[in-house]
This record gives C-alpha cells, sequence and structure tokens, in this order.
C-alpha cells in the first residue's frame, strides 16, 4: 500500500530557474549531482544518460517532499509541444495545498509567476493553474471547509 507522496521530477532546460520556481513554494535545494550510464541508463531507459539531477525538499514538510530536477547534457531533451494543453493524455499538473490562495497568487505573480487562470471555486476549494517551468501545470488549492474523514 502507498504510504505517502515522495517526489515529482522535472525535466528543465534552466536548472536556475527550476530552483527559483519552485524555491518561491519553499523548496530548498537540498543536493545536486550528476547521473550518467550504466545504472542511470538502464533504470530510465535513456542508455547514453548523462544529466545534473537536483534535489529540492518541501521545508518542514512531513513526511517528506521532494521536486527533483533533471538537466540533460546528453541526450538532447525531447520538448513536449503540448505540455500546457490539459487535454493530453499522461501527466496533466502538480497542486499544492496553501493557507490564503489570494496572498499567494498576489507574491508569486510579484515575483514573475504568471496565472493561466482566474480563481475558482470548485469541490470545496478555491484554485488555481499557474505556468511552471518548461510549461508545466502548477495549480494550488485552498481548502474552504476541513474535510471530515
Amino acid at each position: 500500500m502507498v504510504k505517502n507522496f515522495d517526489h515529482l521530477t522535472v525535466v528543465v532546460r534552466d536548472l536556475e530557474n527550476g530552483v527559483r520556481f519552485f524555491g518561491l513554494f519553499g523548496f530548498r535545494k537540498e543536493k545536486s549531482v550528476v547521473i550518467s550510464g550504466g545504472q542511470f541508463g538502464a533504470y530510465m531507459a535513456v542508455p547514453d544518460i548523462e544529466a545534473e539531477h537536483v534535489t529540492l525538499v518541501l521545508e518542514g514538510a512531513q513526511p517528506r517532499q521532494e521536486i527533483q530536477l533533471l538537466k540533460y547534457r546528453r541526450p538532447d531533451p525531447v520538448e513536449d509541444r503540448d505540455i500546457v494543453n490539459l487535454a493530453r493524455t499522461g501527466f496533466n499538473h502538480i497542486c499544492f495545498a496553501v493557507e490564503d490562495i489570494d496572498a499567494e497568487v498576489a507574491r508569486l505573480t510579484a515575483n514573475g509567476v504568471r496565472a493561466r487562470n482566474e480563481i475558482m471555486e470548485f469541490n470545496n476549494r478555491k484554485l488555481v493553474y499557474l505556468y511552471g517551468p518548461e510549461g508545466i501545470t502548477v495549480e494550488l488549492a485552498q481548502w474552504l471547509h476541513a474535510v471530515e474523514e
């Protein structure tokens, strides 16, 4: 049985932008290593892999939560030209829970993050989509009422 979310990996061309973006959400850079060939190539099915691997950790989160950034040196990363199209199949978006969505959106947009839409209410939450690194979609959710288990 699954215990909890562990990590999400994002392939980026600009590591510093990725670190800065997720830093705005409270993730701090814990370590940076280069992965290459052999074991990593076999595990990821990318035989000639060489990539910078940066681990970002969400401050104070229990259990631990990570965003991992990969910047390929080789092979060249494959661009997903439809990444902003949320009607495509596969990975859609990641969502972070926040206490005050209005304050967070104001803070993030003041730091250059672009919202994809206006804040809306749905399913006991206030929600908004944001543009993330490489066009990924990041959502914020503010619960309006406690959920009874």
